[in-house]
């Protein structure tokens, strides 16, 4: 190939060529109704989604009207879901999502996911004066037909990623008592840890991300939360489930997907006065107290939490 040729496509080829993707967003909605109108129904049900083949979130969707928008005809999404908010489970390089919708009718329905890699490029379109421009490359969708539950993998790259000692941990497929009685006994601190003076759960929230340690400490919202009766409760041993996948994590939860950590009365946070008190508190209990842990063993054979 001529110096002349190489220099005349490095010059024409898209810039997108040499974008570098900074996240990858899926979009998913289980519907009735025509895309071609201006609205569909969102279907009733739950979705459980899985990033690797472990558990990363289960939420309800609820039936209402959404908009289907621009030429795409893109429906509006029951469920976003950026790359870049998955956490310490995502990997740097090639991941899986997985989408499992069940929902609360058996009458038919279609199911859309839409994905598209966010770059940091702009890509610009002029035609017949028609201008568009947008920072988004691979977009792509696929759309099923059911009458029951229904499911969607889509494997995706992550160079964005952070690659964390644990993605290198070997897999753990099935845990001994001793391993399951050393989880446990983590997960039992971490729920005692909500006490005076709170320094545990201060520990657990240090350097969190969109989380001043600093504010929670001045409004004194956790001690506030205390004093109104509020506890944090686990379910009965019996009840918690430790689950293994084939790889480094352990995922710790309730029974059938039930929450972990719970409050032992939620309506106490009424009694929380200041909707600024009520509110930081509400945050971080929520992330000190997830609905479900995720489990490590280092190389030493410790357990830790991961995420």
């Amino acid at each position: 190939m001529s110096r002349r040729l190489l220099l005349c496509l490095w010059l024409c080829a898209p810039s997108c060529l040499w974008a570098a993707v900074l996240n990858v967003e899926f979009q998913f909605t289980p519907y009735r109704g025509d895309p071609a109108a201006d609205s569909v129904d969102t279907v009733a049900g739950r979705a459980r989604v899985y990033l690797n083949g472990v558990p990363l979130l289960e939420q309800a969707i609820a039936a209402q009207s959404v908009p289907v928008m621009f030429e795409a005809r893109e429906i509006a999404p029951a469920l976003w879901l950026p790359a870049s908010a998955f956490g310490p489970g995502l990997r740097r390089g090639e991941n899986s999502l997985r989408i499992e919708f069940e929902p609360a009718d058996a009458a038919a329905y279609s199911a859309q996911l839409r994905w598209a890699e966010v770059t940091d490029a702009v890509q610009e379109e002029r035609s017949d004066g028609h201008y568009a421009a947008t920072n988004q490359s691979g977009e792509g969708q696929e759309t099923r037909q059911g009458h029951g539950p229904l499911s969607f993998e889509r494997r995706f790259v992550a160079d964005f990623a952070s690659d964390r000692p644990f993605h290198h941990y070997p897999p753990v497929d099935a845990l001994s008592a001793a391993d399951r009685a050393a989880i446990l006994e983590q997960v039992q601190a971490r729920a005692a840890a909500f006490r005076p003076t709170f320094d545990g759960v201060h520990q657990l929230l240090a350097g969190r991300e969109n989380l001043r340690l600093a504010d929670i400490k001045r409004l004194k919202c956790l001690d506030k939360a205390y004093a109104v009766g509020l506890r944090i409760v686990l379910p009965p041993v019996e009840s918690i489930e430790l689950l293994t996948f084939g790889r480094p994590e352990v995922v710790v939860r309730g029974r059938d997907g039930a929450p972990l950590f719970m409050p032992n009365d939620a309506a106490r946070f009424e009694r929380i006065k200041g909707q600024a008190v009520q509110l930081c508190a509400g945050v971080a209990l929520a992330a000190a107290y997830p609905p479900q842990l995720v489990f490590v063993r280092t190389p030493a054979g410790r357990w830790e939490v991961a995420y």
